[in-house]
């Protein structure tokens, strides 16, 4: 599946505009359908709206901004959106009954050797494909959004997936240019929430507890773990920060953490700590009207990291 092909996005809101511009760039022809009348074509115009700052950081793969919304093709309806695609992206509201009943006539739809992917960033795909009949063929593919600045990918199978299935939708984001994290089984949260639920709580407790703010909580990420957070992952920062590696580093340092852990088993309500003055600290820092300016910052600082850290991995060969 790694050649250009045909795709269909379902859903062209937040997260299937985004998707379209990942596939576009790989070289596919992408297919845009949604419920509501003029959802495709605000997402050709949003795409528009990024896609200069997306090539001035060389994020386009070369293709220009005109060669990506062309390759975009609002549908009229579902089954024209279907028409020869080996790839569809389901990106629907994450409500369990809309899901299944996109996904029955998706299935019904969709040529018979094409992946069903969902976009779900908590719903299982034991849940969602279940009374699918061809169920065979269906996993989660969870992006971090937006999935054109942000590379991972979370592939999880249900219990009912294909093998072969789960190995072409790994293989064919890798040759979109994301990196998939392939899961062997499902769990709740996948991978990515699990880990930044457990850093959110440990930040919402911290700041519950007067310990620190939250700007200054914030700052430890920013200007502390993510620094290397950003190019290598835990297991590998561990693996470097003793002299004899990951074992050394455990046989030195896991009975202060077992120690901490002991601090961490107690939760907060995160609507108490914002309450108390967590919402106040951000509405100072950034009130509420530039929430959208600052989006739009944080979206020109992740393509140049990226941008960045794609020179740094050509540089070195990776």
């Amino acid at each position: 599946m790694g050649a250009p092909s045909r795709v269909a996005i379902v859903g062209a809101g937040l997260i299937g505009r985004a998707w379209a511009i990942t596939y576009a760039r790989a070289g596919h022809e992408v297919r845009l359908w949604d419920p509501a009348p003029d959802a495709a074509a605000a997402a050709l115009a949003y795409v528009r709206s990024v896609g200069e700052d997306l090539a001035r950081n060389d994020l386009l793969n070369g293709r220009s901004v005109d060669e990506i919304v062309g390759a975009l093709t609002p549908c009229a309806s579902l089954a024209e959106a279907l028409d020869g695609v080996r790839w569809v992206q389901e990106c629907g509201p994450e409500t369990i009954e809309i899901k299944r009943a996109t996904f029955a006539e998706v299935d019904r739809l969709a040529p018979a050797d094409a992946v069903l992917a969902s976009s779900s960033s908590a719903l299982l795909p034991s849940a969602i494909f279940e009374a699918v009949p061809g169920r065979a063929r269906g996993v989660v593919a969870h992006p971090i959004n937006p999935p054109y600045l942000v590379p991972a990918v979370e592939v999880v199978p249900s219990r009912w997936t294909d093998p072969a299935v789960l190995e072409r939708a790994v293989a064919f984001l890798a040759a979109a240019g994301q990196v998939p994290l392939r899961m062997e089984k499902e769990i709740d949260g996948f991978i990515m929430n699990r880990m930044q639920g457990a850093l959110m709580e440990e930040a919402f407790r911290l700041v519950a507890g007067g310990y620190a703010s939250a700007a200054d909580v914030d700052r430890g990420i920013a200007d502390g773990l993510a620094l290397r957070w950003s190019f290598i992952g835990p297991f590998e920062t561990i693996d470097l920060n003793a002299p004899g590696g990951i074992a050394d580093y455990i046989a030195r340092y896991q009975p202060m953490y077992a120690g901490l852990f002991q601090g961490m088993r107690e939760r907060v309500d995160w609507a108490d700590v914002a309450a108390g003055g967590v919402e106040a600290e951000r509405r100072a820092a950034v009130p509420a009207a530039q929430l959208p300016a600052r989006q739009r910052w944080r979206d020109r600082r992740l393509m140049a990291l990226i941008a960045q850290k794609r020179r740094a991995d050509r540089d070195i060969g990776r």
